[in-house]
């Protein structure tokens, strides 16, 4: 018995629609929206985690002196130049004096005359002083002479007029003496503060010190205040470091640091935390921080840049996961627990945190999350409990979904 054609068509076109279904469900179950989500796992562990604290700053030197006038004036001359190391009281610069020069000769003149006056003066106190006494005598014998009728009323009080004319002859050479006393210590004084004016045209180092940058130079006309030599103290260079204030927590002087100057991207420097600023920067959020060299190194330059990380004292012991494994799920933050093949949302509250990745999980009460646990390091996609999944060895995050 034979088979109709028909019947043939009809068998061979059913079963290439069965091994098309039959392909497609293969397709959908293994690459479609049914297929398992790949997922990279990783174990939870238990260690302390040792924090560290990133910043960047510059270069700074805690001791600087920027040196000027006190008055302004035109640069005369800078006897200094960059790099040279000056001591304590040597010559850096001079200002012009202008006019003072010859106003401190104007009042040294007028000093001369008023010792000169106050010397004219002395001697007429001594002359009214001589004069009084020698009235003063007459007075004496006239007044004898009238007790004894020998002469008038009239010439005794005429000596008594003498006496009292001799008094204040004396009261006005004595008023010319303190005036002209007066008169020096005022020229004294204007002096004093004149060529005290024209001292701090000499401009001098007031310690040891490099000399950082000139400022001004021979014919500059800068302002009181203005500086024309800037030194610094080479031996307290810094770091003048700006640390994010949401990851400043645990920020305190001696704490270890290790200094990545911009000059030598290749080596670090070991250093401390020498201060740790009461003020910080509430437009940029960050903290300011100053970290001393333990060994300065040498070429320093004052503004350089610095990456500096700061290593907190080690936290205690407790669970430890890969940041990676943190998720969001329905508002909560968590991990995704692995045991045998299902998942479920673990609770987790975070701690301290390290540069290698790792930070510090706990779970809450109602939900044990234990050292050598199963979570979930990378997803394919979100996940959900009852998602179907495929662990695999590696896994490449692709669009942050976990």
């Amino acid at each position: 018995m034979t088979m109709k054609p028909q019947n043939t068509r009809r068998l061979m076109l059913g079963g290439l629609a069965l091994a098309l279904v039959a392909a497609l469900a293969y397709v959908a179950l293994r690459t479609g929206p049914l297929a398992p989500i790949k997922v990279q796992v990783t174990e939870v562990k238990k260690g302390s985690v040792a924090p560290e604290i990133f910043g960047i700053g510059q270069v700074e030197a805690q001791r600087s002196w920027m040196v000027g006038p006190t008055v302004a004036g035109r640069v005369r001359s800078v006897q200094v130049d960059v790099g040279d190391t000056v001591q304590p009281g040597q010559p850096l610069a001079e200002m012009d004096p202008v006019d003072l020069d010859q106003r401190l000769a104007a009042l040294d003149a007028g000093a001369a005359r008023a010792q000169s006056a106050r010397q004219a003066a002395a001697a007429q106190l001594t002359d009214a002083q001589a004069r009084r006494a020698l009235a003063t005598n007459n007075l004496q014998r006239n007044q004898d002479l009238a007790r004894q009728n020998f002469i008038s009323t009239g010439a005794l009080e005429a000596r008594v007029q003498e006496v009292a004319s001799a008094d204040a002859s004396v009261q006005a050479a004595q008023a010319n003496l303190n005036g002209s006393a007066q008169d020096t210590t005022r020229l004294q004084a204007e002096r004093a503060a004149l060529a005290q004016q024209r001292g701090n045209l000499r401009l001098v180092a007031p310690a040891q010190a490099l000399v950082a940058s000139r400022e001004a130079e021979a014919g500059s006309t800068v302002v009181a205040g203005q500086a024309v030599l800037r030194l610094v103290d080479p031996a307290s260079l810094w770091v003048k470091l700006r640390v994010d204030q949401g990851r400043s927590a645990g920020l305190a002087p001696g704490l270890v640091a290790r200094i990545a100057l911009r000059s030598r991207p290749g080596e670090m420097a070991a250093g401390r935390v020498a201060r740790v600023e009461l003020l910080a920067d509430s437009v940029t959020e960050e903290r300011l921080t100053m970290v001393a060299f333990d060994t300065l190194p040498a070429g320093l330059s004052v503004g350089e840049m610095a990456e500096v990380t700061l290593t907190l004292p080690a936290t205690a012991e407790s669970l430890l996961l890969p940041n990676a494994a943190v998720v969001q799920h329905e508002g909560k933050t968590g991990v995704w627990r692995l045991d045998d093949g299902t998942l479920a949302f673990v609770p987790v509250t975070l701690g301290a945190q390290g540069l290698d990745g790792s930070v510090q999980v706990s779970g809450p009460k109602d939900v044990d999350l234990n050292a050598g646990d199963t979570v979930v390091l990378y997803s394919q996609s979100a996940l959900k409990p009852d998602a179907r999944i495929a662990v695999v060895e590696q896994l490449v995050p692709t669009g942050g979904a976990k």
